[in-house]
């Protein structure tokens, strides 16, 4: 991965954004996506300089930027979820993790050149960070036990040894109070992070990468089961299933009591709301909206994200 030698965007190609299930999803390539979260992450952190120091244009101090990693079940869940779906529909950016979105999206959207691979979140994660080795961003590590955030800063120190790692911290699995967010947010402002990855499980580390952001500004990326596979906590699959869409078949294998329900009913949802969109953009009728989640969003269809 070519590392990042400055702080301006490279180049100003415009990238897509299509809608799926009402999500903007936005069609980087891996690489692209990489970039992007690092060139925000610089951006971020010269305009909280600018601002610390009188030196800023304006008079309102910046914002995060939340990142979110949307697989089937992610897309699936914000169909009859809400909450969730305005979660996703007001981020930052929204990348197609599973290579059945990317699929999805290429069926939906066939006029539009897409990228044919996935941006997988432990692939992204590893890229970012070493992407940004030489740059001084520094990452927080928000989720996971105790034991796999060990293992993972040993792992990202061995392959990343110019990766500096802010902080890292383990909230208990259950509802913090108002004031151990607070406190949260706190260690990540006083620890100088610039990204933090947010492993908690989907959608409540959506949720959470969406408040940090609105908090703090800093990037934050909801990122799934990368820190336990990054730590080797548990096995990625094959590379051949990954890439056929078939990486849900071997993690229902590795965990068949967790994972049942989520892929029988997540995938029917997801196929079902894909096809139902499928239908609404070829009815004559498509105008007329119908209500559902996965039918929103049509204004999305053709929308195109520059890059900064």
């Amino acid at each position: 991965m070519t590392p990042v030698g400055d702080r301006t965007a490279t180049g100003t190609a415009a990238v897509p954004v299509v809608s799926c299930l009402g999500v903007p999803v936005t069609a980087h390539t891996r690489e692209g996506a990489a970039r992007r979260v690092v060139h925000r992450a610089l951006h971020l952190r010269d305009t909280r300089e600018a601002h610390r120091t009188g030196d800023a244009e304006e008079a309102v101090a910046p914002e995060g930027s939340d990142v979110h990693l949307c697989n089937a079940y992610t897309l699936a869940l914000g169909d009859r979820d809400p909450d969730l779906l305005r979660t996703l529909r007001q981020a930052f950016l929204n990348l197609a993790d599973g290579q059945p979105v990317v699929w999805a999206n290429q069926l939906l959207h066939r006029g539009t050149a897409l990228p044919r691979r996935r941006v997988y979140g432990p692939d992204l994660m590893l890229d970012v960070l070493s992407m940004s080795q030489g740059t001084g961003l520094r990452h927080y590590l928000l989720g996971s036990t105790p034991e796999v955030l060990s293992a993972l800063q040993r792992e990202v120190r061995r392959r990343f040894p110019r990766a500096l790692i802010a902080g890292a911290c383990s909230p208990p699995f259950r509802s913090l109070t108002a004031q151990e967010l607070r406190e949260q947010e706190e260690d990540i402002r006083a620890r100088g992070a610039d990204i933090v990855w947010v492993g908690l499980g989907t959608p409540l580390q959506d949720h959470r990468a969406a408040e940090l952001s609105a908090a703090l500004p800093v990037v934050t990326v909801a990122v799934g089961a990368a820190f336990d596979f990054i730590a080797g906590n548990k096995r990625q699959a094959p590379a051949w299933m990954q890439n056929g869409g078939l990486e849900w078949m071997f993690r229902l294998a590795c965990e068949p009591r967790r994972m049942w329900r989520r892929y029988l009913f997540g995938n029917a949802r997801f196929v079902g709301g894909v096809v139902r969109q499928a239908a609404l953009r070829t009815s004559p009728g498509a105008s007329a909206p119908t209500g559902r989640p996965s039918d929103a969003g049509a204004a999305l269809v053709g929308r195109r994200e520059r890059t900064r």
